[in-house]
């Protein structure tokens, strides 16, 4: 059979156009991970700093013949980027955004990457290079109310979300956007729920006053001032989530001591418990609480205090697991005005 010189220069570009459009659409599987400790009621994240470029998470591709699982995966590259290593861990969410690892059309494979939380009491000195411990509220400054509610809030975010609202012309697009900003910051009598940091996050980011805004493309000027520490990619996105997820899991899990030592004071615990949901809580409700629930039982062991009496250590009641099917802490007991 003859092919026509025509055909064969035919079949050529369409093999070629086929080729590209194959490349264009392939998938690449990422994993990243929020590797979560706390140390002196810093709640802090393991940071890559990635050829001096924007603070990042831990990531790499997913080989699916080295690796027998997600999971190991990520292991393996935690491992070799930190020289870290850690016990607990479970999958976040899937993040697959258009242009998350600022890909063009026909630049090369789309990457779509699986986060995850792990948890570590190792807060030593890192040995690998280019990593840090970074703080959490470096990079979501408004989360942590502690203290008192943020200035920025108020000062910074508040006008800027009222603005987003009327910037539109949609009445029924205002009206989405300032319930979700009266819900998410909780303004006009609402509580602040401590657990919705993505869904600020994101809010803030649709309103071009987080950086990753700016690299993403999303707006095309440079804001007055840009809210907290941007990050790489989209890992400020996935740190969110995973903030969200130990805040929210806390309450029913009792994930929390995979932060603490062996033993423990209940003063510290409830800081670490404050370090992470943002939220001070009542000293006294507290321990009842956490003593109540059985969560932990005294050691008969005292530890040395530079001021006052000695504070008795106690440990986790690890029977708790086997006796009720939500053993987590409860925040009930927060203090008034948060």
């Amino acid at each position: 059979m003859t092919v026509r010189g025509s055909a064969v220069k035919r079949v050529s570009k369409d093999a070629v156009e086929a080729s590209a459009d194959a490349v264009e659409h392939t998938v690449e599987i990422g994993l990243s991970a929020a590797i979560v400790s706390v140390a002196e009621e810093k709640p802090q994240v393991l940071v890559v700093q990635h050829g001096g470029a924007r603070d990042g998470l831990p990531f790499g591709p997913f080989d699916p013949v080295r690796h027998r699982t997600l999971e190991s995966g990520l292991r393996i590259w935690v491992k070799e980027q930190t020289y870290l290593a850690f016990d607990y861990a479970e999958q976040l969410y899937t993040f697959g955004d258009r242009g998350r690892h600022l890909r063009t059309a026909r630049e090369g494979p789309r990457v779509v990457s699986v986060g995850y939380l792990a948890l570590t009491r190792a807060i030593g000195e890192l040995q690998a290079p280019d990593t840090i411990w970074g703080e959490w509220y470096r990079y979501f400054p408004w989360e942590d109310w502690r203290a008192q509610k943020p200035e920025v809030i108020e000062t910074m975010i508040v006008p800027a979300l009222k603005a987003f609202v009327r910037s539109t012309k949609d009445s029924k697009l205002a009206e989405e956007r300032r319930t979700r900003v009266h819900i998410s910051f909780g303004l006009d009598g609402l509580r602040w729920d401590e657990e919705r940091v993505l869904e600020r996050y994101e809010l803030l980011y649709e309103a071009g006053l987080v950086e990753e805004a700016i690299y993403d493309g999303r707006i095309d000027r440079q804001p007055d001032k840009l809210l907290g520490v941007s990050m790489m990619f989209d890992h400020r996105r996935i740190l969110a989530t995973a903030i969200a997820r130990l805040r929210g899991k806390m309450k029913y899990r009792p994930v929390v001591f995979e932060l603490m030592p062996p033993t423990f004071t209940l003063f510290d615990l409830q800081r670490t418990v404050e370090a992470i949901s943002g939220i001070q809580l009542h000293k006294q409700n507290f321990r009842r609480l956490v003593e109540g629930q059985g969560l932990v039982e005294g050691t008969g062991t005292f530890a040395r205090m530079t001021r006052g009496r000695p504070a008795e250590l106690f440990r986790f009641r690890r029977e708790v697991l086997g006796e009720r099917q939500a053993p987590g802490v409860r925040l009930g007991a927060r203090r008034t005005g948060t």
